[in-house]
């Protein structure tokens, strides 16, 4: 009986060929690009979930993986950051009394654990990855008055991307286990694309994929 597979959803195709480079040949895992941001994240990895269930293959559980940005002090670039939690950092209403999260506001929740078995494979698999909060924002930070809100607000943070709480509401509403991994490309915080290591990141990234299966 064939293995049921494992869903790598990443935003681009480069995270997809990055991943993908790094596989053991005929590991049970399939990685698609779903786009880039929460909702394209979402309503990508949910259109695979049913597929996939239609079809009679469900998979097995789903991953959130590709490049971000590294808080300063927890995440140098180059390294790996596995998320203990993804969060919807940006989710929310302002307020005098400063930002107010949804769950503050009683209409749901802004975080999605990770599967803890899930998580403890990838730890003990990936012994030199930092773990920590992952934020998920729909805008990169790119200035240090952000950086420092986030931080205030989450001080456990050691990632920030654009697609994990995405890709974890579709896994959850599957009933799927659910992990995210972050290989970092940037420090969090002002703006500098000279800064930035994508390409660093990127095989960092094909690197760890042989832990994804």
């Amino acid at each position: 009986m064939t293995a049921a597979e494992l869903l790598i959803a990443v935003a681009v195709p480069a995270e997809a060929e990055a991943v993908r480079a790094g596989l053991a040949p005929g590991a049970p895992v399939r990685v698609e690009p779903v786009g880039v941001g929460p909702a394209a994240a979402a309503a990508g990895t949910a259109r695979l979930l049913v597929l996939a269930e239609a079809a009679g293959r469900a998979y097995r559980g789903v991953i959130s993986a590709g490049i971000g940005g590294g808080f300063p002090d927890r995440a140098a670039i180059g390294t790996l950051v596995l998320a203990s939690r993804s969060v919807a950092a940006d989710l929310g209403a302002e307020s005098p009394d400063g930002f107010r999260t949804l769950d503050e506001l009683g209409f749901g929740q802004v975080a999605r654990p990770a599967d803890p078995e899930l998580l403890r494979r990838l730890r003990t698999a990936l012994p030199g990855a930092t773990v920590g909060t992952v934020l998920t924002l729909s805008t990169v930070t790119g200035s240090a008055a952000t950086l420092g809100a986030l931080t205030t607000r989450y001080p456990d943070a050691a990632a920030e991307g654009m697609e994990g709480y995405g890709v974890a509401v579709a896994a959850h509403q599957a009933g799927l286990p659910f992990a995210e991994l972050r290989a970092i490309s940037n420090p969090v915080g002002p703006r500098d694309r000279d800064a930035w290591r994508i390409a660093d990141a990127l095989a960092a990234l094909t690197a760890a994929a042989t832990a994804l299966s």
